[in-house]
């Protein structure tokens, strides 16, 4: 069965939140993780082409976890190493930020996977777990995606989640590569998770 492990429906913070289906575990990210991580900064750079950080060297992986620690100390976001039960390692991550817990919205992103783990289902059960937490553990109202406009395959991605394409901010962010980018922005709604999207995703789990 799937299940979440929380202690509060408020969202904490402090807290080390263990979300888990008999598919994959997200675990808090800490700098415990980063001798897991660093093999894919070092062997699987290309992943992250379309991603605004990059981080494809020792120093980099390191920025980029402090990076998303400090976002979380701030209380601005969340982010998660992600376990696949099927190959019994760590498989990329995942980070919710942007986060207004007054207004009760969040962001996904800063989602990356490995090469074996993508068009696994690694994705679409850490999103169905992402997506149960926050609209039904905390009690969150919506949740955004931003993605390259050029990016077709995780734009397909986002939409085979159920979300609804809202609107295109134009060269809104630089790419490593130097060039500028127009993001595509995608919605899903608690109202809408629970009419329809769950039971869709669930089955396609």
């Amino acid at each position: 069965m799937i299940q979440s492990t929380v202690a509060s429906s408020t969202f904490d913070f402090s807290r080390d939140y263990v979300l888990e289906n008999e598919r994959v575990k997200l675990i808090p990210l800490g700098e415990k993780h980063l001798p897991d991580l660093l093999y894919y900064a070092l062997h699987e750079s290309d992943i992250w082409f379309y991603s605004s950080d990059k981080p494809t060297d020792n120093e980099a992986m390191i920025k980029y976890v402090k990076a998303a620690l400090a976002m979380r100390e701030d209380k601005q976001g969340y982010a998660f190493v992600v376990w696949d039960k099927e190959q019994r390692k760590f498989v990329g991550c995942t980070r919710y930020y942007r986060m207004d817990v007054r207004n009760k919205v969040s962001a996904i992103g800063y989602t990356w996977y490995s090469k074996l783990a993508q068009g696994t289902g690694v994705n679409k059960n850490c999103k169905y777990l992402l997506f149960d937490f926050l609209f039904e553990k905390m009690g969150f109202e919506r949740i955004e995606f931003e993605a390259d406009s050029e990016n077709k395959r995780s734009i397909a991605a986002i939409l085979s989640l159920g979300c609804q394409q809202e609107g295109l901010l134009r060269q809104n962010k630089i790419r490593t590569d130097g060039t500028r980018r127009n993001s595509a922005i995608f919605g899903l709604l608690r109202e809408e998770w629970l009419a329809e999207t769950k039971e869709k995703l669930q089955i396609r789990l």
